[in-house]
């Protein structure tokens, strides 16, 4: 999704679909406002690019899960995992995986550390897999539906300097998730 043009609205529709994923996996919440532009302005359908929205989060989400789990089997791995400064047992994790996830989801910067934790300490996966795609449902969709409404206003009433406010608008997004990010780690 780097491009929202009529460059994009001439892809076939697995390479849209595909560029959403991967850019999922890249910064999902810029994935999903360039979504929202682009269906905004008729380059992608609202369903392929929510549907890939969704497909992306929530495979990178349980693969948060996987690597946090692998942590706990190989140490190699762990020195590479964020996991929570306080000492968390299994049972905690165990008994809190649903309010963790739901929680997590909507609070920028809590997903590496929580979910890698989830799978580190096995918190029980089928349980943790519904929470997090019922949380990116709802998450996601919400982002989209905003940056569908922002960027639509952007594209109509901008003119020339409507990239501008588009650039800002993601930068906006950006910025916000990293301090109330930082803001988490200090208070830690």
């Amino acid at each position: 999704m780097i491009a929202i043009g009529p460059a994009l609205a001439s892809q076939p529709a697995w390479l849209k679909a595909v560029s959403i994923i991967v850019g999922t996996f890249i910064l999902e919440d810029v994935a999903t406002v360039l979504s929202g532009v682009a269906a905004r302005a008729g380059h992608v359908s609202i369903a392929l690019a929510l549907g890939a929205l969704w497909f992306g989060v929530a495979v990178g989400d349980l693969g948060l899960y996987g690597l946090g789990a692998a942590g706990a089997r190989w140490p190699y791995l762990r020195r590479f995992l964020t996991l929570p400064k306080q000492e968390r047992t299994q049972d905690w994790f165990s008994k809190n995986v649903i309010r963790i996830v739901a929680i997590s989801r909507f609070v920028p910067g809590a997903r590496l550390p929580l979910y890698t934790a989830c799978g580190f300490f096995r918190a029980p996966f089928l349980r943790f897999a519904l929470t997090a795609v019922l949380a990116t449902l709802v998450w996601t969709t919400l982002l989209f539906l905003l940056a569908m409404r922002i960027g639509g206003w952007l594209l109509a009433h901008q003119g020339g300097w409507r990239w501008a406010g588009l650039a800002g608008f993601v930068l906006c997004i950006v910025v916000v998730g990293r301090l109330i990010a930082r803001i988490q780690t200090v208070s830690q």
